[in-house]
């Protein structure tokens, strides 16, 4: 399956060849050789970069660095696996380094206790893809213009609580997509249910080049909503969008996410933030009923799950080159239990 190809920086060897056969099965060893000669930047080492952090090791990227300049918290004991028991008060990042090493000894992985905000731009141009987790609005955004002006993949993401949400900036992508030969059925068969139909034929497929072009966070957040047209996308827009938007007003306004230990305080300034988001995007109240407050406190185990599983996926897609991408956003709705991808921007 897997052709030896010894001494070239493009080749692979046997033990990696050992260690990624499954996924060379499925992705193809090309697409195999452009993850591990990727670098990610992993910004944000709670439960949903825990989960992130995990599903690229595996993958077998070229390298990781996982920075976060916060300490430890007892909040962070329920769904970061990788940081270990008595770890309260250490760097996270630093405290989920040997875990995460540990996953796939072929990988480079690196832990960095500075906070992003301070980091300079040719620090974002060592990394082939850049992943946020835990950051403002402002950071995302000025983040996602230093990895655009450099053709650096972007991608963000963030749960709360029963809710989560990542976002995809590729700039101008090409990628390949496998699909399955579609062959006509003989003329001389004129019995059957058959007769009419095209059939697809499993065994032969061919791959196809596609090109994509992605938005800018910015540009995405800041939909203007007073159109004809815009008025019309609202209807088939998911709640979850406006929610996030909220959040991360939240987020600005108080430096943190909304705490169960403050929940009555929290609930009240969440509301207020609703009704000033919404009126300031022109959309009525009713997208977001008052108790949407219930259901975005804390990193629920499972969304982290869910949201890094996909998160995950697409970084691999977007290195490998394999596969159409998620374009914009992915929103997952833990209480409905379904996720959702929308394309959200200028257009």
């Amino acid at each position: 399956m897997v052709e030896k190809e010894e001494g070239g920086p493009g080749g692979i060897s046997e033990e990696e060849a050992a260690q990624y056969d499954r996924q060379i099965r499925l992705w193809g060893l090309e697409a195999q050789k452009r993850l591990r000669a990727s670098r990610v930047l992993l910004v944000g080492m709670k439960g949903l970069g825990a989960e992130v952090a995990k599903n690229l090791i595996l993958a077998g990227v070229k390298g990781l660095t996982m920075l976060d300049h916060q300490q430890v918290s007892q909040e962070d004991t329920r769904a970061q696996f990788l940081i270990p028991v008595g770890s309260l008060g250490r760097n996270r990042a630093e405290a989920s380094l040997e875990r995460a090493q540990s996953l796939n000894p072929m990988v480079d992985v690196k832990a960095d206790p500075e906070n992003v905000e301070n980091k300079p731009e040719e620090f974002f141009t060592q990394f082939d893809a850049v992943c946020l987790t835990c950051c403002s609005r402002d950071v995302m955004v000025k983040i996602d213009q230093i990895c655009h002006k450099n053709s650096i993949k972007f991608f963000t993401g963030d749960v709360f609580g029963y809710h989560g949400y990542m976002f995809t900036n590729l700039g101008e992508h090409e990628f390949v997509e496998e699909k399955t030969k579609v062959t006509k059925v003989s003329p001389g068969v004129e019995d059957g249910p058959d007769t009419k139909k095209t059939k697809l034929d499993s065994s032969e497929t061919t791959m196809v080049k596609k090109r994509v072009v992605f938005c800018q966070l910015k540009e995405a957040l800041a939909v203007d909503w007073s159109s004809e047209k815009a008025k019309a996308a609202l209807k088939r827009t998911t709640p979850d969008y406006f929610l996030l938007q909220v959040l991360l007003k939240f987020r600005t306004d108080k430096g943190r996410d909304p705490l169960p230990q403050s929940y009555a305080e929290d609930s009240k300034l969440l509301l207020q933030i609703r009704d000033d988001v919404l009126d300031s995007l022109g959309v009525s109240m009713d997208l977001l009923p008052d108790d949407f407050i219930s259901y975005c406190f804390s990193e629920m185990t499972p969304v982290c799950a869910v949201v890094g599983g996909v998160l995950g996926q697409e970084v691999v897609k977007a290195l490998s080159q394999r596969d159409p991408p998620h374009n914009n956003f992915f929103f997952f709705d833990g209480i409905k239990g379904n996720g959702i991808v929308e394309c959200l921007g200028p257009k």
